[in-house]
């Protein structure tokens, strides 16, 4: 009871002090309230506290949620009886092509009518593994039997070559010998004038050609001294005519970084005689010798798609005869840029050379001339020439080409006219010479080519020239327009055949017949432009053993290649090819 009495005795202490004080605030409230004015002197600029990371992960209470409970697997292995048995592997076999023998020596002989025989061998001996020796000779003739020709018009060509070669750690050379006869006859007599049996009888046309040959080779791998040719040709023939003609021809390649120097120099001499003098009162020989040095330098500039030679040539040529010498300066200028890979390559160039014209070498183009040439070299000023060459496919490639070519002193075949005293058997207007001329030259040439497959190609060219002369009535005998069609298909494994067919047009040459007056000193004569169809068919029996067919001129034109020298017809001759090994 004394402790209930003491607690509210306390209660009612506390109610009366908080009464005391609340009315105390509330009085000193009352006496201050007024209106106050507040300056803001510093803007209000609240900042973020950064707040600390919780690091402890809350617990999560669910009822529902339950643990994962281990499970154990177990296998209920039962053996199954089985039968099988697995084989044994086998590499797949691959059909291996046969390899090809290839054979050191082969033996060719063939007949046809005009009685015409066709002969080649050769022969390759390997000596040691660095010496090998090697022989080839080629006979092919003909008994004549041209219609409508009155002359004997037989003919036949053998060559033989003999060559040794050597290899070295560090270069390589070789030796070569060769010998030459061939026999043609002056058989293009003109229809004027007339003459009689009496003086065609009395016509020995034959003429043959003699011809020997020596050259040596070297080349090393790595010197300055790149390579050289040494060589020598004699020519002659029945008409006691000698050339001789000797060249000698190093190579320099010196490398300055990334760019390749290449120098060329050339030693070349040639002299000769002919027997019988234009001037034939005075029966001296016509003789004749030039001496030219020159010398190429070039720098190859290889650029990604670009590929560019800089050069020149500078020749010093003397005429030994005459004691006249002249020096000649010539650019050297190639230049090759791929457009587009290897489909579009844009080519240019401008060059030039000093030709040395042989008797030799006018005999290979024409060998009805007659021993009474005049032989100089030729300037060929520039040749300049622009074009295009790729591929249009994996099958088919091509080449176009503008060229533009000025050359002074360019020898002309023309027809010699008859003498009105015949000393000679090519006196009567059946022989050919020589004219010189400054002849400038615009031509355009455009090739195709497609390879179908490994087994069938085909190639057609074409090349049409404009030609304008300083002296000359007519560039005689140069044709404007020629083209070419060559085919080769290997049917099967054997039979495979080949065809070509040449198409040369309209040339002009002197018309012997036709006595020159002061308006008109040269009447000219257009020789028909001609087609010669050639195809030959081979079957082979073995990789040794094969036989051929081939005809030659198979339109049967009797065209003239040169004025009053008609061809032969049609051409037949068969042979075989045997090949083998020692």
């Amino acid at each position: 009871m004394q402790k209930k009495c003491k607690q509210a005795v306390w209660l009612v202490c506390i109610f009366l002090t908080s009464h005391s004080v609340l009315a105390q605030d509330k009085d000193q409230e009352d006496k201050n309230i007024g209106t106050e004015k507040v300056m803001i002197v510093k803007a209000y600029t609240p900042t973020i506290q950064d707040a600390s990371k919780i690091k402890t992960n809350p617990k999560i209470e669910d009822s529902i949620t339950q643990q994962k409970k281990a499970v154990q697997y177990s296998i209920f292995s039962v053996p199954v009886a089985s039968t099988f048995t697995p084989a044994k592997g086998r590499a797949a076999s691959i059909d291996r092509p046969k390899k090809a023998t290839i054979y050191d020596n082969y033996a060719t002989l063939g007949f046809g009518n005009y009685t015409s025989v066709l002969g080649e061998f050769y022969s390759n001996f390997e000596l040691n593994r660095t010496d090998n020796a090697g022989v080839f000779l080629h006979h092919n003739s003909s008994q004549g039997g041209i219609d409508d020709v009155a002359l004997e018009n037989k003919f036949y060509q053998t060559y033989l070559d003999l060559n040794y070669t050597s290899r070295a750690r560090k270069y390589t050379y070789g030796i070569g010998v060769n010998v030459s006869h061939q026999l043609f006859n002056w058989y293009g007599l003109p229809e004027e004038p007339e003459l009689t049996a009496e003086q065609i009888a009395a016509i020995d046309p034959e003429q043959s050609y003699f011809g020997a040959g020596l050259t040596a080779k070297v080349k090393f791998d790595d010197a300055i001294f790149k390579e050289g040719e040494i060589s020598y040709n004699y020519f002659g023939d029945a008409y006691n005519s000698i050339q001789h003609h000797a060249v000698v021809s190093p190579t320099l390649h010196l490398e300055i970084g990334e760019e390749l120097i290449t120098t060329n120099i050339i030693v070349d001499y040639l002299s000769g005689s002919f027997e019988r003098d234009l001037n034939q009162s005075l029966q001296i020989p016509n003789e004749y010798g030039f001496l030219n040095l020159g010398v190429n330098p070039n720098v190859s500039i290889l650029r990604d798609n670009l590929r560019l030679n800089l050069g020149a040539s500078i020749y010093f040529s003397l005429d030994t005869e005459n004691s006249e010498s002249d020096v000649f300066i010539y650019p050297n200028v190639t230049a090759s840029y791929q457009l587009l890979d290897d489909m579009v390559i844009a080519y240019a160039g401008i060059e030039g050379e000093l030709k040395q014209n042989t008797y030799e070498q006018a005999v290979e183009e024409n060998p009805f001339v007659s021993p009474t040439l005049f032989i100089a070299p030729t300037n060929k000023q520039y040749d300049a020439y622009l074009g295009l060459k790729g591929k249009i496919s994996d099958l088919v490639n091509y080449k176009v080409k503008a060229s533009y070519t000025a050359e002074e002193g360019k020898p002309l075949f023309v027809n010699n006219r008859p003498e009105v005293i015949q000393l000679q058997d090519f006196d009567y207007g059946n022989s050919y010479s020589y004219r010189y001329d400054t002849v400038e030259r615009l031509g355009v040439y455009g090739e195709l080519n497609f390879e179908i497959n490994k087994t069938f190609t085909l190639g057609i060219n074409g090349t049409y020239a404009s030609y304008t002369t300083d002296n000359e009535a007519e560039a005689w005998n140069l044709p404007e327009v020629t083209a070419t069609l060559m085919l080769n298909y290997q049917i099967d494994d054997n039979w495979s055949v080949g065809a070509q067919t040449f198409y040369v047009g309209e040339r002009m040459d002197i018309d012997s017949t036709e006595a020159p007056t002061p308006s008109n000193p040269d009447p000219s004569i257009t020789l028909d432009s001609y087609m010669d169809a050639n195809i030959s068919v081979r079957y082979r029996f073995s990789d040794q053993l094969s036989v051929f067919v081939k005809g030659n001129n198979l339109l049967g034109n009797n065209y003239e290649r040169w004025v009053n020298f008609p061809v032969q017809g049609i051409q037949v001759l068969g042979g075989l090819t045997y090949k083998f090994n020692y």
